[in-house]
C-alpha cells in the first residue's frame, strides 16, 4: 500500500512538472511581454525558447542593424529601455534587454526548447519537444510569422561561382567575394544592405518593385516627432487596426506586400551609386533574369525575398488557403483556448513591432485569464 501511494505522489509530481495552465511558445518579445501579463494573473506557465539565449534572434541578424523605432517605444511593459529615450538602438542592444527583462520579472524562460509538434489533447494541448512533452489549458504562440527564410527557386540555377545567401544569413560586407552585388528585393531589408554595400565599395544593384517610403527623415527632430507622435502612436496604433475601415481595408495588401522604406531613401541609394532594376524573373546562363530582359551581372546576389510562416509544426486546422492562421486580434477562431501575439497586423499596424506587441499581449491575456477562471470555475462546479 505504501508503495502505492508513493508511485501515485510521483506520478502525480510528474504530471505537475509537465502541465501548466499555459505554454508560451517563443521567448522573443512577444513571449516576454505574454509572460509578464501572465505573471500578473498567478497562472502556472512557461516560455519554451528555441534559441540557446533570450534575444538572440536579434543577434543572428546583420551587425549594423539598428532598430527602426526610439528607445521609448522599444520598451516591453513595466522596464523602460536604457539609454537615450530619443535614440535607436542596435540589435544587439535590443537583444539585451531582452535578456535583462526575462531575468529582472523572473520569467520561467526555457532556452533551447525547439517545438516539434502542437497539437490537441482532450479540451486542451500537447506540446512536442525533442525529449519530451509538456500540456497546457492554453497556448499563445508568441513569434512572427516570418520563420522559415524564402530563397526562389531559381537560386539554385545560378552558376555556381555567384556567391549567394538570404539576407538572414547576411552579416557584414566582409561576406561577399569581390566585385559587384545583386540584392533581390527592395523592401527595408533589401535597400539598408544594399546601402551598406555601396559605402562599403561593392557596385551594388538592387532589383524589385517600389515599395514607397516615408515622406520625411526619421533620423532629424522633425522626423523624430512625426515618427513618434503622428506614424506610431496615432495612425499605426489607432487608426490602421481591424476595427476601422481603413485598417480592414489595408490589411490584406500589408499582409501579402512589404511596408514602405522607413528609414532609407532612395535619394540615399542613388547618391552612394546604388542602381535601380525590376524584379529577378528567372535565370539565363547562370546569371539573374530580370523582367525588362536584361541579365543581373553579379558576382554575389543576397535574397532579400522575405520569410514563409515557418508554422508546419502546428497539427491544428487553423489555416486559411494562403497558409496563415486564422484568429481576431489573436484569438484563434477555430481552436479553443489558442492564441498569438506578434503577428503583422494582428490588431493594428504596430503589430510586429515592439511598441505594438506590449498592448497586443495585454489583451490575448485578458482572454486567456477569462478562459482559465471559467475553467476552474467549472472543476470546481464539478468537485
Amino acid at each position: 500500500m505504501g508503495k502505492e501511494l508513493f508511485e501515485a505522489g510521483e506520478a502525480l509530481r510528474e504530471l505537475a512538472d509537465t502541465h501548466y495552465d499555459v505554454i508560451v511558445i517563443g521567448g522573443g518579445q512577444a513571449g516576454l511581454s505574454v509572460g509578464h501579463h501572465l505573471a500578473r494573473r498567478g497562472l502556472r506557465f512557461v516560455i519554451l525558447e528555441s534559441n540557446d539565449r533570450v534575444g538572440d534572434s536579434w543577434r543572428k541578424r546583420w551587425d549594423s542593424l539598428t532598430l527602426f523605432t526610439p528607445a521609448r517605444f522599444d520598451a516591453l511593459p513595466g522596464l523602460p529601455f536604457p539609454g537615450d529615450p530619443a535614440s535607436f538602438p542596435s540589435k544587439d542592444a535590443m537583444a539585451d534587454y531582452l535578456e535583462q527583462y526575462a531575468r529582472h520579472f523572473r520569467l520561467p524562460v526555457r532556452t533551447g526548447a525547439r517545438v516539434s509538434r502542437l497539437s490537441m489533447q482532450g479540451s486542451g494541448y500537447r506540446v512536442e519537444l525533442e525529449r519530451e512533452v509538456l500540456e497546457a489549458d492554453q497556448v499563445v504562440i508568441a513569434m512572427a510569422g516570418y520563420q522559415q527564410p524564402r530563397v526562389p527557386a531559381l537560386a539554385a540555377e545560378l552558376d555556381d561561382s555567384v556567391v549567394q545567401m538570404h539576407s538572414s544569413e547576411y552579416r557584414s560586407p566582409a561576406q561577399l567575394a569581390p566585385g559587384s552585388v545583386l540584392v533581390v528585393g527592395a523592401g527595408n531589408s533589401g535597400a539598408e544592405i544594399a546601402l551598406e554595400l555601396a559605402r562599403a565599395g561593392f557596385a551594388t544593384t538592387l532589383a524589385g518593385r517600389d515599395v514607397g517610403q516615408l515622406p520625411f527623415r526619421v533620423g532629424g527632430l522633425w522626423g523624430r516627432l512625426l515618427l513618434v507622435r503622428l506614424v506610431l502612436r496615432v495612425i499605426f496604433h489607432r487608426i490602421v487596426t481591424v476595427r476601422t475601415p481603413i485598417g480592414r481595408a489595408m490589411r490584406p495588401t500589408v499582409l501579402r506586400h512589404s511596408g514602405p522604406l522607413i528609414r532609407t531613401k532612395w535619394a540615399d541609394l542613388e547618391a552612394v551609386g546604388v542602381v535601380r532594376a525590376p524584379r529577378v524573373s528567372g535565370v539565363r546562363d547562370g546569371l539573374p533574369l530580370l523582367e525588362d530582359g536584361s541579365r543581373g551581372n553579379a558576382d554575389n546576389v543576397i535574397w532579400c525575398t522575405g520569410y514563409d510562416a515557418g508554422f508546419s509544426w502546428v497539427d491544428l486546422p487553423i489555416f486559411d488557403e494562403d497558409g496563415r492562421p486564422e484568429h481576431e486580434s489573436g484569438v484563434a477562431t477555430r481552436a479553443p483556448g489558442l492564441y498569438f501575439v506578434g503577428l503583422t497586423f494582428l490588431h493594428s499596424l504596430s503589430s510586429s513591432m515592439v511598441h505594438g506587441v506590449g498592448r497586443d499581449a495585454a489583451r490575448v491575456v485578458s482572454k486567456v485569464g477569462a478562459r482559465a477562471r471559467a475553467h476552474h470555475s467549472g472543476l470546481q462546479a464539478s468537485a
